[in-house]
């Protein structure tokens, strides 16, 4: 039985010093404890709450799709932003991942594509989309110029990572024979990320039609303006209509692009 426990493998802790280890995990349950007491919530309000959500669910049912035409074009104007965000974002994502890849910028520039994706990384688009509404004005061009840079955020990163994980002996080859440098990049570094750049775009559509709905809320246009103003104007049970809609026309999505990408593999 000893030998057995002695053989026998375990898959050493996170932290190996058991007292390091304990006094981290009552750290984190202190700060919670903390957090959780110095937090100012209102616990009177909180129970108003639970009234006012009784009150909007009773209005919600059954949900209404009498305003279908209203419905319709809101869905339609989120298709658009998506569909515009998702061609401009992935056409500016291919040259700022260019100049992101370790292995292919020189040091200025890949600071500089870094850099631009940090930036676009580092707020989310419902902060983004009321930044462009204040510049732009309410409507659908903010929720194009948003879904643009949350594109570029993340289509321009994942395919940066692909770039540095190429075969560099195929761009070694084209430089040997004095190929420029557009030319290497065209023939022996595009091919090869290219089924990636067709399944990141596929996916950031789709995350784009999500998306969409989120800002539009802030005044960005599309299915998301429409649903702010239904409960602005307490139609919740049109307001369930639109969100029984975004819920379907997600899950459709959702389907479509994941045949696609297994038909990809």
């Amino acid at each position: 039985m000893t030998d057995q426990t002695r053989d026998t493998w375990r898959k050493p802790p996170f932290i190996a010093n058991p007292v390091l280890r304990y006094a981290v995990i009552l750290g984190i349950a202190a700060y919670v404890v903390i957090t959780a007491a110095t937090l100012p919530l209102d616990w009177d309000r909180a129970s108003q709450g639970l009234t006012r959500a009784a009150r909007i669910f009773s209005g919600a049912f059954p949900p209404s799709f009498e305003r279908s035409s209203l419905l319709i074009d809101g869905f339609l104007e989120s298709l658009k932003i998506a569909i515009l965000a998702t061609f401009g974002g992935v056409i500016l994502s291919i040259p700022i991942a260019f100049m992101a890849a370790r292995n292919i910028a020189p040091r200025p520039i890949y600071y500089l594509g870094r850099g631009i994706i940090i930036v676009a990384r580092s707020f989310h688009p419902v902060i983004v989309a009321i930044i462009f509404v204040k510049a732009v004005g309410f409507g659908p061009f903010a929720g194009v110029l948003t879904l643009i840079v949350y594109s570029i955020g993340f289509v321009a990163k994942m395919l940066a990572e692909r770039i540095e994980e190429i075969d560099f002996g195929q761009v070694e080859a084209m430089r040997a024979a004095g190929a420029p440098f557009l030319s290497t990049l065209v023939y022996a570094v595009f091919p090869q990320i290219l089924p990636r750049q067709i399944g990141l775009s596929i996916y950031q559509l789709d995350s784009n039609l999500r998306a969409s709905a989120v800002v539009g809320i802030v005044g960005a246009g599309g299915i998301g303006a429409t649903l702010a103003n239904a409960f602005g104007r307490y139609d919740y049970d049109f307001a369930l209509a639109i969100t029984i809609v975004i819920v379907g026309v997600i899950l459709l999505s959702e389907a479509v692009s994941g045949q696609i990408r297994k038909r990809m593999k």
